[in-house]
């Protein structure tokens, strides 16, 4: 690959949502490196999606401290990519990096302590090569650290110039709303919440969406497919080398049953009636509520990545298609 230029249409391909009550607008898609990116990847394909994506607006890449494998490979080879090919793109970005989860031995290398989430963006920064990110999120909750400790060092790294806006994942209702208040207290509002959300894992309806409206805060779903499931890849039970077939892997083949294949081809007939596939209808569905800011995608080649922004040329549901669909998956 030689040297990278970026498309010159590049943001009249993309659609963007204004996140929460804040200055900031996120592509409707943005591009996570949770896999794909990690040292056993093909650093070329990894550098082929980066350069995609950005091609077609997409401005936001998403990262964690211990995405691989092994634990920080992502960034590392995200950081090579980034001096490669984006560098003079910099301002043009929106970068995000995160933790919460296990990143290295003993009591300061997990959950939400001071320590740990100052010793991880630090670490975090040198592997990217960066001088800071635009979004540092608490990955996921500490039930044991108080928040105004996790919350006090948010706002530090923001007051440090290592991030420019705070974030967090995966917390309820009630704790985004404490958060929130902590926050806008201490003088860095909570720009976004990063929840798990899709056609079948709906959690964040009980609650947590009117409490993200409420605050001012944006939301970025990750897992839109479900690990895959919402994809036409298990239309017919599971396939040999499917991420399901492989043992130690994050979606596990119970979670296949007959009812959820059957349930996966029922909503793929909807997704033929709309000139849709499977994994567009499951990407323009969390997208019809204007509180969903940005959809987060992982792909582990182009043609994914290229299937998932068509999915942004249909995002209207009807109100039968939606009652449907609720049907199908006993909402």
């Amino acid at each position: 690959m030689g040297l990278y230029h970026a498309k010159e249409d590049r943001y009249d391909l993309m659609q963007y949502r204004r996140c929460g009550k804040s200055g900031i607008l996120l592509p409707l898609l943005s591009l996570g490196l949770w896999h794909n990116f990690g040292d056993h990847d093909d650093f070329d394909n990894a550098r082929e999606i980066l350069q995609t994506a950005f091609n077609n607006g997409i401005t936001h890449f998403d990262l964690a401290n211990n995405y691989g494998p092994p634990y920080g490979s992502a960034e590392t080879n995200f950081g090579k990519i980034f001096q490669q090919d984006f560098k003079n793109y910099r301002d043009e970005l929106i970068i995000s990096t995160k933790a919460g989860w296990d990143m290295w031995p003993g009591p300061y290398g997990n959950f939400g302590s001071r320590k740990y989430l100052i010793a991880s963006l630090d670490q975090s920064l040198k592997r990217m090569g960066l001088d800071y990110v635009d979004i540092f999120y608490h990955h996921r909750p500490d039930p044991n650290t108080p928040l105004e400790e996790t919350m006090g060092a948010l706002d530090h790294i923001v007051r440090q110039g290592k991030a420019l806006y705070v974030g967090i994942s995966q917390y309820n209702a009630e704790d985004t709303a404490k958060a929130a208040k902590i926050l806008k207290e201490l003088g860095t509002p909570l720009l976004i919440h990063q929840p798990r959300y899709n056609l079948m894992d709906r959690w964040v309806e009980n609650g947590l969406l009117d409490t993200i409206e409420e605050t001012g805060v944006g939301s970025i779903a990750f897992s839109p497919l479900e690990q895959g499931i919402l994809t036409s890849k298990y239309l017919h039970g599971i396939p040999e080398g499917s991420r399901a077939s492989r043992q130690g892997s994050y979606l596990d083949r119970t979670q296949i049953t007959n009812e959820v294949v059957q349930q996966i081809k029922e909503l793929n007939e909807i997704a033929i009636s709309r000139d849709q596939s499977l994994a567009q209808m499951a990407v323009a569905w969390l997208l019809k509520d204007s509180r969903v800011t940005s959809v987060l995608v992982g792909v582990s080649k182009v043609s994914q990545l290229k299937d998932n922004l068509d999915a942004l040329k249909i995002i209207e549901f009807s109100t039968e298609e939606l009652n449907k669909i609720d049907s199908i998956l006993n909402y």
